[in-house]
């Protein structure tokens, strides 16, 4: 379906240019039965990852987030300096002060004095964070914005649990957004927090909770997740709010041309299928070639969509996703 603009309901947007990055490990799944010592293909079968990229414990994430905007400015050839705000949408920061925005700025090459700041919604923080974004630019306080998620989870994974260990690897997407004529933008967004959910997700240190002073484990830094319950929690939820979704909208799934998901993990995405009922030819999945990785999973996926020729004018996209918290976000967009 191609929607008719201008739209009554459109909070104009448009995403003009879009990027990513990986770190040069790439780590298979039979390399990790190895290490694992498990018989070989199990670790494929059981995380429907076929390899993933994983960073050195020397890498930068800055130097990561860098490089996936850096390349968005030279597939469309703009200009460093005409960035006039930079917003970092990850899940994980690189330090607890100051903002990982800042020391994505430092290595970014772009000017001094460009402001950035962080928004953290976990694995959905690039939704929330184009949510904003729009919002500024459409106050005429911001002309052009870059949008950057990347994490480095292989530095939180514990290797004991099996049941979160095999899924994730580490990457970093950038989109770089403007207002636009008013031809496109974002006809919807919903985000909903279901904080019953809290703790099926989690790295506790970091912050005021654990630290030296309060008590602190080397575990503590380690991500935490409960899998099944967390599973069953947003399978519970999440054919109510993509109603909610689609109908704040206007739109049926069966109008949405491009379905962008959080690569959450291969029964996630299979849900969508299934129980959700969007086709495949519809859904972008990359999790196989990438895993879980976290914030970068939804503007990577986005990015593959856009340079794979499955984003077109009028024809609406939709991100979703389910993050900690326990969070559901998400948006659907006319390109």
């Amino acid at each position: 379906m191609t929607v008719s603009s201008p739209h009554a309901a459109l909070l104009p947007l448009k995403i003009i240019a879009t990027g990513v990055a990986l770190p040069p490990g790439r780590v298979d799944s039979s390399a990790l039965d190895t290490l694992l010592n498990k018989p070989a293909g199990y670790v494929e079968k059981r995380s429907g990852v076929l390899h993933r990229f994983h960073a050195t414990t020397e890498a930068s994430q800055a130097e990561l987030a860098s490089q996936a905007l850096k390349d968005a400015l030279a597939r469309q050839h703009l200009p460093a300096d005409s960035i006039d705000l930079l917003i970092s949408a990850s899940a994980v920061p690189m330090q607890a002060l100051p903002c990982t925005a800042a020391l994505i700025l430092k290595v970014s090459g772009l000017p001094s004095g460009t402001p950035g700041f962080d928004i953290n919604c976990s694995c959905v923080s690039f939704i929330t964070a184009l949510q904003v974004a729009a919002g500024l630019l459409n106050t005429g306080i911001y002309r052009r914005i870059a949008i950057v998620s990347a994490d480095l989870v292989s530095r939180g994974i514990d290797w004991d649990d099996e049941e979160s260990s095999l899924i994730f690897g580490d990457g970093a997407a950038c989109a770089i957004v403007e207002r636009g004529d008013g031809s496109s933008g974002i006809l919807s967004s919903l985000v909903e927090t279901y904080p019953e959910g809290s703790d099926l997700c989690e790295i506790q240190a970091g912050g005021t909770r654990r630290n030296p002073r309060a008590g602190i484990s080397d575990r503590d830094f380690l991500f935490h997740m409960k899998g099944k319950q967390l599973f069953r929690q947003a399978a519970a939820l999440i054919e109510g709010y993509l109603a909610r979704l689609l109908a704040s909208s206007g739109l049926t799934l069966a109008e949405i041309a491009t379905v962008v998901p959080h690569q959450a993990s291969h029964l996630s995405l299979e849900h969508m299928r299934r129980r959700l009922g969007v086709p495949s030819e519809v859904l972008v999945d990359i999790y196989r070639y990438h895993g879980n990785q976290v914030s970068a999973s939804i503007p990577t996926a986005l990015h593959t969509a856009f340079t794979t020729g499955r984003v077109n004018p009028g024809k609406p996209v939709m991100l979703i996703g389910t993050a900690a918290g326990l969070t559901l976000a998400g948006m659907v967009l006319l390109p």
